[in-house]
C-alpha cells in the first residue's frame, strides 16, 4: 500500500546526500541541534526581563534565597505563557524552516521543490489543509465534550488581536516542523532509496521524540504525536506537496490552543475564544498535562484519518521507475 513513491523522492535522489541511513540520521541530528540553538535565541532574549521581574517579585533576588527546581519551573511556565513571550517564541521557529531549506539546497544540493515546496496549487493545497486540520481538531474537542471528558465554555473579554498574533505564530511554527521532519528528513530518506514506509515511519518517530521534553509527555502522547506525524507525512506523499501538511499542522495547533482553549503539547494555556475544562480525572481521556493530544480520543480520530489516507494511497499507481540504488 505504501509502494507509491512521490515525485519529490525521485528529485531528492539526485542530491549529494549520503544513501546510508545512519549517516542521514547523524546529519539530521546535527542540523536539528543547530535549529534548536537558532530557535532558542529569541525566546531567551524576550524571557530574560520578565523572568528577572518575576524573581524580584517573589523576593528571590533581594533575599539571596536559592530557588528550588519545582518553583523555578512554575515561574518559567508562568513567564512563558505570557503572549509577549509566546508569540515571539512561535515566530522564532521560522529559523527552523530557513535552516532546513538551507541544508537541503546548499549542502545536499537539491531543489526546494524536492521538499514538496511547489508553487503550483499552493492556495488550493493550503486552504484544503486548513479545512482538514480544523475539522479534525473540532471533532476531537467536540467528541470529548459529548463524552463528558471536557466541558467547553465561552471565554469573556476575548482579545481577538492577540489571538490573531497567535494565528500568525502558529502559521510559522507549523510550517517549520513540517519542513524539518517531512520536507527535509522524510524526503532525504525517501531519496536515498528506502521504502516509502521507512521514510514515513522514521520521520514520524523523530517528530514524536522531538516533543519528549514537553510537560506531560508519556506513552500515549508519544503514540499520538507519532500518528500525527504519520498523518502529515502521508498527506505530503499523497499530494507530492508540503503545503497542505503545513496548513493542517498550523490550524491543528491554533484551533487547539486559541479556539478551544486546550494546552498545546504541554504548553501553558493561552488567550482563546473557548475554554475546555477537564471533567474527568483520567489522563488517558483528557490528556493530562500534555493536553488533548495525549487523549485516546485523539488516537481514534488520527487513526481514522490515517486509514482514509491509506485508502487513498491504495488507489494510486505505484511508481514504475526503480528507486535509486542504495549505497553499499
Amino acid at each position: 500500500m505504501l509502494d507509491y513513491r512521490p515525485k519529490m523522492f525521485s528529485e531528492a535522489s539526485k542530491s549529494h546526500a549520503s544513501k546510508n541511513i545512519f549517516i542521514i540520521l547523524l546529519c539530521f541530528l546535527a542540523v536539528f541541534i543547530v535549529i534548536l540553538l537558532l530557535e532558542s535565541v529569541v525566546p531567551a532574549v524576550v524571557t530574560l526581563k520578565p523572568m528577572i521581574e518575576e524573581l524580584r517579585k517573589q523576593g528571590y533576588l533581594d533575599s539571596g534565597e536559592i530557588i528550588s527546581v519545582t518553583e523555578a519551573t512554575k515561574l518559567a511556565t508562568k513567564v512563558a505563557s505570557a503572549p509577549k513571550v509566546m508569540v515571539p517564541t512561535l515566530l522564532s521557529t521560522g529559523f527552523g524552516t530557513l535552516a532546513a531549506i538551507f541544508y537541503c539546497r546548499c549542502i545536499e544540493m537539491r531543489p526546494v521543490r524536492s521538499m514538496g515546496a511547489r508553487k503550483n496549487g499552493f492556495f488550493s493545497h493550503y486552504f484544503s489543509g486548513l479545512l482538514c486540520g480544523l475539522i479534525m481538531m473540532s471533532a476531537i474537542a467536540l467528541l470529548s465534550a459529548a463524552l463528558g471528558i471536557n466541558r467547553i465554555k465561552l471565554c469573556s473579554n476575548i482579545n481577538f488581536g492577540i489571538i490573531a498574533l497567535f494565528l500568525l505564530g502558529f502559521i510559522v511554527q507549523g510550517m517549520s516542523e513540517e519542513f524539518i521532519f517531512r520536507g527535509y528528513l522524510m524526503t532525504t530518506i525517501g531519496g536515498s532509496g528506502k521504502h516509502t514506509a521507512v521514510a514515513v515511519l522514521i520521520s514520524s518517530v523523530g517528530f514524536a521524540l522531538a516533543h519528549a521534553g514537553n510537560p506531560g509527555f508519556g506513552p500515549l502522547p508519544f503514540v499520538n504525536l507519532f500518528l500525527f506525524g504519520a498523518f502529515a507525512a502521508l498527506c505530503v506523499v499523497i499530494f507530492d506537496n508540503i503545503w497542505g501538511a503545513c496548513a493542517i499542522h498550523s490550524i491543528w495547533n491554533f484551533a487547539q490552543g486559541n479556539l478551544y482553549g486546550i494546552s498545546v503539547s504541554g504548553s501553558a494555556d493561552a488567550e482563546s475564544v473557548l475554554r475546555s475544562v477537564p471533567q474527568s480525572s483520567h489522563a488517558f481521556l483528557t490528556g493530562g498535562k500534555f493536553g488533548i493530544e495525549g487523549s485516546i480520543v485523539t488516537t481514534v480520530i488520527l487513526g481514522i484519518g490515517i486509514a482514509s489516507e491509506l485508502y487513498m494511497l491504495s488507489k494510486k499507481t505505484p511508481e514504475t521507475e526503480p528507486a535509486p540504488a542504495e549505497a553499499e
